[in-house]
């Protein structure tokens, strides 16, 4: 869901510059508050509940599916109003942020019986603005997915636009800047899969990036000022305490201004709170696998087409056992690295846990008690962690000593577990020993609850508690006695926010402590349906006692609890470098134990255009068959460059339906991508030089929302993997063409593998069933014919899902129409329809034509030469690039001094 600047649709009036006359003054600060904070739903405090009035009502009515009321009327006109309980507001806001909608938290900033003292409506305060990239609480929060907030820059130039991308997890402190072109923004923003995106009005409107932009699962338009370029490098430096940007990571001036945005917008959301975000890290434009969406949602790499994580990519290899560790699996999984040598170095790590299957798990058995320290960390940094973070942290220094003891078993240690082992050793002992004798067994989650400082800790706390329990036993005596005063026996002493204590008694005998002699003891204070209460001059003594007291107890617990976060704060890089370690830990035993649990192997990853596999396996579908007690059948598949050439080779692979040949195709990506992210795979052997691309045109599925069939879908596939791959490109390609007439499929497909084959002269896999295309083999030097047999018996096709060298002649349709159920008569006419067909022998024509027709390579050397554009056409296109709303005032007369050239010479 897209969110705009504003929310507001209905002709109600829900904000005005000045609250309208003869408003109740409850409204009068509701209407200052909201105009305040516009294009947020405003959840505004009442005793026990947040209300929402107006749009937002409504708007929150419909989401979250709770009833809409009235309260009153405004300008003549009822005002819509919906409310949820405070208890429960976590999982309503949960819900909305979901759904993409931003909430202003407003408090009651004041005791009510202050409010009531001055006459006075009582004092609110906006204390939170929470939007969906700004998470830090765990109740909203998915502990096993990152939470990024993405700001996206752009900048015009001579050779297309650049974007600069900033994107932060302050729930971890994660902050990384890159740069991209503007074609490959699609591809990038699949990869990061942002929460939320801020970017500006003029980008947001933009024709050709803003139906891209409202994909996105919330996007957030921000004026200019947010990304300003000349106060960006200012921003940044205040933010981090440095001088200049020397000391920052080097980065590009679009890269500073994303980046600027994004601590901005951080701060207007924190209300001037600075989470402790780590410095930001530069990636470099191609340091990893550029995988385009519809490959990602094509290869389901961590959501099946349903949309579930179950079935995915991501759920069958996901052995760890931490939320962070699960974090960092997922972002391995997104970007998969180009650098032989840094892939070498995980794949070390993975190898010593393989071959130490008792270390890898009694490892594993002390992470899994590790906790979520980099979450603990962020909450308690920005104020709103609680006892159990402070605890989380104590208990995460405890489990590094643990692990570095088992560590030390190792007999040399690979370069990245030897960086997290030091990154352990980091934090300060003494803090975890201080928190140990400051925290109590048994931890409330919020610390205004009180009652998480040992005992004998502070003897000041110790002191204050035994008054406030004092005081209560003297209230159940107190209880005692009036009960054996006055004969009640049912008598009891409550207390609620609203009274304080009081005495309370049935309706049947309230009229007995209203009359002589007890009237004079006990006060009347309310009268309800079943029972009346009293107080006496006594119980309001006692009650001022235990309130002193209690107070006083829980305002020593607050001190000793900021005494500890400041630790926290303090320590927080060496705390926040071993919350990473511990991550990179889990994935890599995860790894090992997929590896040792699945017969995985370490691949061989080097920079040649290699690609062969040995005894290569589907990832998930291997997981699903073993479930069900079935083997999966290994395939090897050599896409290598042959002696003598200087590229990859395609093939071309026929054979029936449900004969494997999809699974086929994913299969070698998958073994691919995962060997690139540092893990052992699936087959008996692999080889594979880097992919720095890879793409996926599998399936069959429309675009309704755009206006774009099935088969303009796969064309417009298609086009990008035509366009864009390179020699170190992976591609994969399912039954181009099928989608209309069989002439214009056949001829699409036969040009698509003519280019793939002379202009992208990449490795690729082509499935197909127009069976024609086989012959293109004698021609096309690098074009391997491949087939997936199948047995013929008593009438029936057997599918035994190996792949061969070979061509098929025949795709058993029919046959795989039968088995799902088609009606005899259907299936009966069918075969006598193909019987015709056949007869026609199709097939010898266009073997005829593969021998006649010039191969694509001829004619795609010669492009035509454009023609040049005059001078009034190169004017009127400077003109049209120009953007007045993202220029300085320096940069729009330099623009007007650049049109001036351009003008024909008198």
């Amino acid at each position: 869901m897209t969110i705009e600047p504003s929310v507001s649709s209905s002709p109600q009036p829900v904000l005005a510059a000045e609250p309208p006359a003869r408003v109740s003054p409850m409204m009068e600060q509701y209407h200052e508050i909201k105009a305040a904070n516009p294009g947020l739903l405003l959840f505004y405090r009442m005793g026990d509940f947040y209300e929402l009035f107006f749009d937002d009502a409504e708007v929150a009515s419909r989401a979250l599916g709770i009833t809409l009321t009235k309260r009153g009327k405004h300008l003549g006109q009822d005002i819509p109003m919906c409310g949820v309980p405070v208890e429960r507001a976590d999982d309503y806001l949960h819900r909305l942020i979901a759904l993409g909608h931003r909430v202003a938290v407003c408090e009651q900033t004041e005791d009510p019986a202050a409010a009531r003292a001055r006459k006075s409506v009582v004092r609110r305060d906006v204390v939170r603005l929470i939007t969906p990239g700004t998470l830090t609480e765990d109740t909203l929060l998915d502990a096993r997915a990152n939470n990024y907030l993405l700001a996206i820059a752009r900048a015009k130039a001579a050779g297309g636009d650049r974007i600069g991308l900033a994107w932060i997890d302050i729930s971890t402190s994660e902050f990384i800047v890159t740069e991209c072109s503007g074609p490959e923004l699609a591809a990038t923003l699949a990869r990061i899969n942002p929460n939320e995106a801020i970017v500006t009005d003029a980008l947001y409107s933009d024709p050709d990036y803003g139906p891209l932009l409202r994909e996105l699962a919330a996007v957030t338009p921000l004026t200019r000022d947010v990304f300003d370029s000349a106060t960006a490098e200012r921003r940044l430096c205040d933010y981090f305490a440095v001088a200049t940007m020397d000391g920052l990571a080097a980065m590009s001036r679009l890269e500073a201004t994303a980046a600027a945005a994004c601590i901005t917008y951080v701060e207007r959301t924190q209300l001037g709170k600075k989470p402790p975000l780590s410095p930001p890290s530069r990636e470099l434009s191609g340091a990893t696998m550029a995988i385009d969406p519809a490959t990602r949602a094509n290869l389901e790499l961590t959501r099946t087409l349903a949309g579930e994580r179950r079935g995915s990519l991501l759920d069958a290899i996901d052995c760890t056992v931490t939320a962070a560790g699960s974090r960092l699996l997922a972002q391995r999984l997104a970007a998969p690295l180009t650098d032989a040598e840094a892939i070498a170095h995980r794949l070390d790590a993975v190898a010593a846990f393989v071959a130490e299957p008792m270390l890898r798990d009694s490892l594993r058995s002390t992470l899994r008690a590790a906790p979520d320290m980099s979450r603990a960390l962020a909450r308690l940094s920005v104020g709103r962690g609680g006892p159990r973070d402070l605890a989380a942290l104590r208990d995460g220094v405890l489990a590094a000593d643990d692990a570095l003891a088992q560590l030390g078993t190792l007999a040399e240690l690979p370069q990245e577990i030897r960086a997290a082992a030091a990154a352990l050793r980091r934090p300060s002992r003494d803090l975890a020993q201080e928190f140990s004798k400051a925290l109590a067994e048994e931890l409330p989650l919020q610390k205004r609850d009180g009652g998480f400082v040992r005992s004998n800790y502070l003897p000041a706390l110790d002191e204050a508690r035994e008054l406030r329990d004092a005081s209560r036993q003297v209230v159940a005596a107190m209880q005692a006695r009036y009960a054996e005063d006055t004969g009640i026996k049912t008598l009891k002493i409550r207390h609620n926010n609203v009274l304080g204590y009081f005495v309370e008694v049935t309706a049947q005998h309230g009229d007995r402590l209203m009359t002589a002699p007890l009237n004079a003891t006990f006060i009347h204070r309310q009268t309800l349906a079943g029972q009346v209460r009293f107080t006496t001059a006594e119980l309001g003594e006692i009650e001022a006692k235990i309130a002193n007291a209690g107070e006083r107890a829980l305002g020593l617990e607050l001190e000793v609890f900021e005494q500890l976060a400041a630790m926290v704060i303090a320590a927080g890089d060496d705390l926040r470098a071993a919350a990473q370690a511990f991550a990179l830990l889990d994935v890599t035993l995860a790894l090992a134990k997929l590896a040792a649990d699945d017969n995985y192997v370490r691949p061989e990853v080097d920079s040649s255009l290699a690609f062969a596999i040995e005894g290569g396996r589907h990832p998930v579908v291997e997981q699903a068959l073993k479930r069900d007690g079935q083997p999966f059948i290994a395939n090897a598949c050599d896409l290598s460059p042959a002696p003598g050439q200087q590229s990859g080779q395609i093939w071309l692979l026929t054979g029936p339906n449900m004969a494997g040949k999809s699974t086929f195709l994913r299969q070698n990506a998958l073994i691919a991508l995962l060997a690139q992210i540092g893990s052992f795979v699936p087959a008996s052997r692999a080889r594979i030089g880097i992919v720095d691309r890879l793409f996926s045109r599998v399936g069959a599925a429309d675009d309704l929302a755009r206006g774009r069939s099935t088969f303009m879908v796969e064309m417009v596939e298609t086009a990008v993997i035509l366009n864009q791959a390179s020699d170190r490109a992976l591609v994969i390609l399912d039954e181009i063409g099928r989608g209309t007439a069989t002439f214009d499929g056949l001829s699409i497909a036969w040009a698509a593998i003519e280019h793939l084959h002379e202009a992208n002269r990449c490795r690729a896999l082509f499935a197909t069933h127009y069976h024609e295309l086989t012959a293109l083999s004698s021609k096309l030097p690098r074009l391997f014919n491949a087939t997936v047999r199948v047995k013929e018996w008593h009438g029936e096709v057997v599918f035994l899902h190996e792949v061969m060298p070979g061509s098929a002649d025949r795709s058993y349709g029919i046959q795989v129409a039968k088995l799902a159920g088609l009606p005899p008569s259907v299936i009966s006419r069918a075969k006598a329809v193909l019987a015709k067909l056949e007869a026609n022998d199709r097939g010898q024509s266009v073997r005829a034509l593969a021998d006649d027709l010039p191969l694509f390579a001829l004619t795609a050397r010669a492009p035509a030469e454009p023609a040049l554009p005059s001078e009034a056409e190169q004017l009127i296109e400077a003109v049209r690039g120009l953007h007045p709303d993202e220029m300085s005032p320096r940069e729009a007369l330099e623009a007007l001094y650049a049109l001036q050239a351009k003008l024909p010479k008198r």
